[in-house]
């Protein structure tokens, strides 16, 4: 594929998410939620697993904890059985109980409104704050990148590489604001449905015209 400007790619972007948000009128988060502290500590869960997966484990583990405080409290071996089935289970119970600690010490048990309020805690990195944002409070500060938007976009030849903080400081150039949730919802939900790592529905794909298949066999 030849060298493409970034006004080029910009535009791109934006043919992109404008058939996607067709395709797909109904995108949003699939994880289930009642509350910005459920949405944070799912987010946590969902690192390296399925959504689907995430939302079979909270509903014991929300009625088990309910507050900032209950997590804070929770013993880590209670807490990692809870969550076992997600994986890396250590990890996440400990950055679960280590996040709602410091929501209850400098925040009193709730969840901030911030960038960086949110990304000072405890296993929040960037993608876990921009999805509470995004969805909890409709803030959009930020692209949320994970591996499905990671993937979309280097095989649509706009964004090279996969270091997920320089993905979206591309991608903030690229897709105007106002529809930076909606690409990664839909780049999310195309590629479940649609854009598979393995075997990608080139045939049926709603946007073959505009992707190049960089990497598609």
């Amino acid at each position: 594929m030849p060298r493409e400007s970034t006004p080029a790619k910009a535009a791109r972007a934006r043919q992109i998410i404008s058939v996607l948000k067709k395709t797909y009128p109904d995108f949003r988060c699939e994880l289930n939620f009642a509350n910005p502290l459920q949405l944070l500590i799912a987010t946590i869960l969902s690192a390296q697993c399925t959504d689907k997966r995430v939302n079979m484990v909270t509903p014991n583990l929300f009625k088990k904890y309910r507050t900032a405080a209950d997590f804070a409290a929770a013993r880590i071996e209670e807490l990692e059985e809870l969550i076992k089935t997600t994986g890396f289970f250590h990890n996440k119970a400990k950055n679960i109980k280590g996040c709602c600690q410091g929501l209850v010490e400098k925040h009193g048990g709730e969840v901030p409104k911030t960038m960086d309020d949110l990304h000072a805690l405890p296993g929040v990195g960037r993608k876990t704050a921009n999805v509470v944002l995004a969805e909890a409070f409709r803030i959009s500060v930020g692209v949320i990148v994970d591996t499905h938007v990671t993937r979309l976009t280097n095989r649509f030849g706009i964004i090279k590489g996969s270091d997920a903080v320089k993905i979206e400081t591309e991608l903030m150039k690229l897709v105007p604001q106002e529809d930076w949730i909606a690409f990664s919802h839909c780049l999310v939900w195309h590629g479940r449905r649609r854009c598979d790592a393995r075997k990608p529905d080139c045939g049926r794909c709603e946007i073959t015209d505009v992707c190049p298949k960089l990497g598609v066999k």
